[in-house]
């Protein structure tokens, strides 16, 4: 069945833009992790600092402002060939001001790739991506850069995977859904009741 629940140009909600990048330099050696801490468990990812940096610094910039604390997984895109897939979206809360949005890392470029557990930045148009992200549940490779493709067909900007509560994410995608939407596309995949984000801190 074609990959048609997840509309490429829409998967995430977009946030304030400015144009310019966060100028961070991560530290050598392991690769980061995040704890992400929710009202249904936690889940940890490790970033790909160095296949994808600009993204990686970008997210690290929210989590060591806190700026993740109080937001929420508020959406669950169930695939429709396989309901226990698809990707669970969270974001900051709204109080929350968005730091200028990044230039876009392409999985060409990355070597990156949406497979089960990816954490990946959600966005518009290329370079409007801020501070949305999603966590992918089962292959969604049709997420990445395909440039064989017409129109804007330079993915999504994949830069970790979770290494410990994938069974968390799988709850949170199996939520209910249903919760009021404006986006036409989007109906039946916000939560009824989003899951909070109590905390989210370099492991």
């Amino acid at each position: 069945m074609s990959p048609r629940s997840i509309p490429r140009r829409s998967l995430v909600l977009g946030a304030g833009l400015v144009m310019a990048a966060p100028q961070m330099v991560l530290a050598q050696g392991a690769r980061p992790r995040v704890t992400m801490t929710t009202s249904q468990g936690t889940i940890v990812v490790e970033l790909e600092d160095r296949k994808a940096p600009l993204t990686s610094a970008n997210f690290l910039r929210y989590v060591d402002a806190k700026a993740y604390d109080g937001g929420s997984f508020f959406r669950a895109a169930r695939n429709d060939w396989a309901p226990t897939e698809g990707t669970i979206v969270a974001q900051p809360p709204a109080k929350a001001r968005p730091f200028p949005p990044i230039r876009h890392e392409s999985t060409t470029k990355t070597g990156l790739s949406h497979v089960h557990g990816t954490i990946s930045l959600g966005r518009f148009a290329p370079g409007t991506a801020t501070n949305t992200f999603f966590i992918c549940l089962g292959d969604q490779t049709f997420l990445d850069a395909q440039p064989e493709q017409p129109g804007d067909n330079l993915g999504y900007a994949a830069f970790g995977k979770v290494v410990s509560g994938l069974p968390t994410a799988q709850k949170i995608l199996a939520q209910p859904t249903g919760g009021e939407t404006k986006f036409a596309d989007q109906k039946d995949q916000w939560l009824k009741k989003p899951v909070i984000i109590e905390t989210m801190r370099r492991a």
